[in-house]
């Protein structure tokens, strides 16, 4: 089974394809021959890095190329008041004392610098399918678990502006 992915997903991702594909193949193509025809190819460091940029593009053609053949189509669709993917949710830490905001998005989309983290990730399967109120336990990977008070939630599921993962 492959990446969970939704129908906007596939669509950044076939996008992305078509972009490496249909722009960026020929540009690095051509520089590439500019490079070699600067002669003497085992000191020409310009061939050497449009070589490599060109096989990079290649190879991330081939990575979302597999990621789209092998992935599961999942509905970001949630019902009202219940915590689904692209929804941003607010919960009260006890044992820290704290409060974090975060959005859960699929793991492709994931980022805990930006604050959006994987519905795949411990907190993200905690959180979805509650609601405002509950409390919910978090278990952790060995064993180990805590509990979150889920403070507030906002439905928007505005996903346009998170890009997708590099590799």
């Amino acid at each position: 089974m492959g990446e969970q992915l939704t129908k906007t997903d596939m669509e950044k991702i076939q996008a992305e394809i078509d972009d490496r594909i249909l722009v960026q193949r020929p540009k690095l193509i051509a520089d590439l021959k500019e490079a070699r025809s600067h002669g003497d190819l085992s000191e020409n460091f310009e061939y050497y890095a449009a070589k490599r940029e060109k096989n990079q593009n290649e190879s991330r053609i081939r990575y979302l190329e597999n990621m789209l053949k092998n992935a599961t189509l999942i509905d970001d669709t949630g019902k009202d008041g219940v915590v689904s993917l692209n929804n941003t949710v607010t919960f009260y830490i006890p044992e820290d004392d704290m409060e974090q905001t975060v959005k859960i998005v699929t793991s492709i989309r994931g980022n805990s610098l930006q604050g959006k983290i994987s519905n795949e990730s411990p907190v993200g399967q905690a959180l979805l399918g509650h609601k405002v109120g509950e409390t919910v336990k978090v278990s952790l990977p060995g064993g180990d678990s805590y509990d979150i008070k889920i403070t507030a939630l906002d439905q928007s599921t505005n996903d346009e502006e998170d890009t997708i993962r590099k590799y």
